[in-house]
């Protein structure tokens, strides 16, 4: 059963996983879709999404890998969540829109948690004292190995020359923790955090993705 704790008609998907993994492009998939099925869909991302965030944005994927104490860095990334929510993904919601974000609160659980250690109670209270009991009624996590999301990722970053590759730089063993991490919330959260093979052809991950989307909000899908 997904619960929506959001006003309005609205839905909130999220995208989540590693480097690579393919997020950005079923996001915009998917968003395709679901206009085809008449549904007014806002595309987001994060760190980022209203100006606010994305200012802050900069501020955490450029420089060096340990510009920034994992805590300090938590709440850079829960202050740009904030303005997230309150400026774009709520007022979007309540206008009936639908959400597609390229990552939210799941990754600062598993980058900042998993990862980077950061008590991931702390990282609860702190998304509770900012958000409440807000979560994605639907998450996606694409799963393929670090090293693998890393390779693309690696080519990508050479075709479009960003400088947005703080966490990229990172080392395999970090990656390799982050995988653990959404697996670990797929499995806690069933309900909410659906797995996807994210190896297989970039067509298959689409259409398992939609499958579930039609699964789960059949009776909206269908009017």
């Amino acid at each position: 059963m997904i619960k929506n704790n959001k006003k309005g008609n609205g839905r909130f998907i999220s995208l989540e996983g590693g480097e690579g993994a393919g997020k950005s492009t079923q996001a915009n998939k998917l968003k395709r879709y679901l206009e085809s099925k008449g549904k007014e869909v806002v595309l987001t991302r994060e760190p980022g999404g209203s100006l606010g965030a994305e200012e802050l944005r900069n501020l955490l994927v450029s420089g060096k890998e340990d510009r920034w104490d994992p805590i300090s860095e938590t709440l850079i990334l829960y202050a740009a969540r904030r303005e997230h929510w309150v400026k774009i993904i709520q007022p979007s919601l309540c206008k009936g829109s639908w959400v597609i974000s390229d990552r939210f609160s799941d990754s600062t659980t598993v980058y900042q948690g998993f990862g980077k250690g950061v008590n991931r109670n702390l990282i609860k209270e702190l998304h509770i004292l900012t958000l409440g009991e807000i979560y994605p009624d639907l998450t996606f996590f694409l799963d393929l190995p670090a090293e693998l999301g890393l390779k693309r990722s690696s080519r990508r970053d050479k075709k479009t020359e960003t400088l947005d590759i703080r966490f990229e730089n990172m080392n395999l063993a970090f990656h390799e923790q982050l995988r653990k991490g959404f697996k670990t919330l797929s499995v806690d959260n069933p309900d909410r955090v659906i797995s996807i093979n994210a190896q297989e052809s970039c067509k298959t991950v689409t259409t398992n993705i939609i499958n579930v989307v039609n699964n789960v909000f059949n009776s909206e899908l269908s009017l």
